[in-house]
């Protein structure tokens, strides 16, 4: 597949704004692109290799800075921990979700936004309580139904977070691509 120099460079951009944002601080609980980017890599990407690349490479970009922050002593969040491959093959679970929507309906694009945030929240809190995931107070959660009440509690914040961000850049994500395409991409020439 022949890509486009500007479609290159747009999409590496898109990555490192999105790495960048990520681990921007202050920003609130659980808001960031990456879940807008599966689903906008899985809708809009034909070729499927690359649809993975936009959401894992940013993971794995912003993951590195956190890294490089947290060894200089200037973050608490580390880049690589316990339980981290989960979250990237989550990623690419919510690539696979955006292969169903139709990039240019608007049901389809916030239908994809509430599932793909949905499904990360439920399957990634469901494997901290599995995995031995600690709670705010560093204690693991318990193996009960109580431990599992009190893991997804705590992680309601994120939750809405995550949600209102998924809502959010896929509608910059998707809009952004529709206006593209409407107002700058080259028209097809027709031979007759």
């Amino acid at each position: 597949m022949k890509i486009d120099r500007s479609v290159l460079i747009s999409f590496l951009l898109l990555i490192v704004i999105a790495s960048l944002y990520r681990i921007m601080p202050e920003r609130p609980l659980g808001f960031a692109p990456q879940i807008a980017m599966a689903l906008f890599g899985g809708s809009v990407i034909k070729d499927r290799k690359m649809s993975f690349l936009l959401p894992l490479l940013s993971m794995l970009f912003s993951d590195i800075m956190y890294e490089i922050l947290y060894q200089n002593g200037l973050t608490t969040i580390s880049g690589f921990y316990s339980g981290q491959v989960l979250n990237y093959i989550l990623f690419a679970g919510i690539t696979v979700i955006g292969f169903g929507i139709k990039k240019d309906n608007l049901l389809h694009i916030f239908a994809g936004s509430l599932i793909g945030a949905t499904a990360f929240f439920l399957l990634s809190n469901f494997g901290v309580w599995i995995g031995g995931g600690l709670d705010i107070n560093n204690i693991p959660y318990p193996k009960t139904m109580a431990g599992l009440t009190n893991c997804f509690t705590q992680a309601l914040p994120f939750y809405k977070g995550a949600l209102l961000s998924t809502v959010f850049f896929s509608g910059i994500l998707f809009g952004g691509y529709y206006l593209a395409n409407k107002f700058w991409a080259k028209p097809a020439t027709v031979i007759s």
